[in-house]
């Protein structure tokens, strides 16, 4: 781990972490960056991955969502901007998620990490908007952005 990594608020550090062993495929890596009872909201709401729209509550849930979901894509992450605050951190970006046989998309969004004192996971919100997927060299922008 670099020294920058060490020196970053904890909720910050957190969130590195987690988009890294993510990127790389690190599932116990990543498992290991939460809190017995922390929860997964993503996206927030009610989702094909979350019928209740209650998330993903405890290590068990957060191992199926793992399973289920991250697992059979590669992903990676563009956070051009974070913002830490007391025990969270919003990372603003794109994600992008490659899924086997389709084209790669990107969703915009805020993605929230709270840790608790020992800078484990209590919680990650993802806000993103599971109707609008933006692909990757799609000719329309996302809303917002026209040319």
């Amino acid at each position: 781990m670099s020294d920058q990594a060490n020196q970053e608020p904890p909720a910050r550090r957190a969130g590195l972490l987690s988009q890294k062993a993510v990127s790389r495929g690190d599932r116990e890596g990543w498992l290991a960056l939460f809190a017995e009872q922390a929860t997964i909201e993503d996206p927030v709401g009610v989702s094909p991955f979350d019928p209740t729209g209650k998330g993903q509550v405890g290590k068990a849930a957060i191992e199926a969502f793992y399973d289920n979901v991250i697992s059979k894509a590669k992903v990676s992450f563009d956070y051009p901007r974070s913002y830490a605050a007391g025990d969270e951190c919003a990372f603003v970006g794109t994600v992008y998620v490659e899924i086997p046989g389709m084209p790669e998309q990107g969703s915009e969004g805020v993605f929230v990490y709270r840790v608790n004192e020992q800078g484990l996971l209590l919680s990650l919100r993802a806000f993103w908007e599971i109707e609008r997927p933006q692909w990757v060299g799609d000719p329309q922008p996302p809303v917002g952005r026209e040319r």
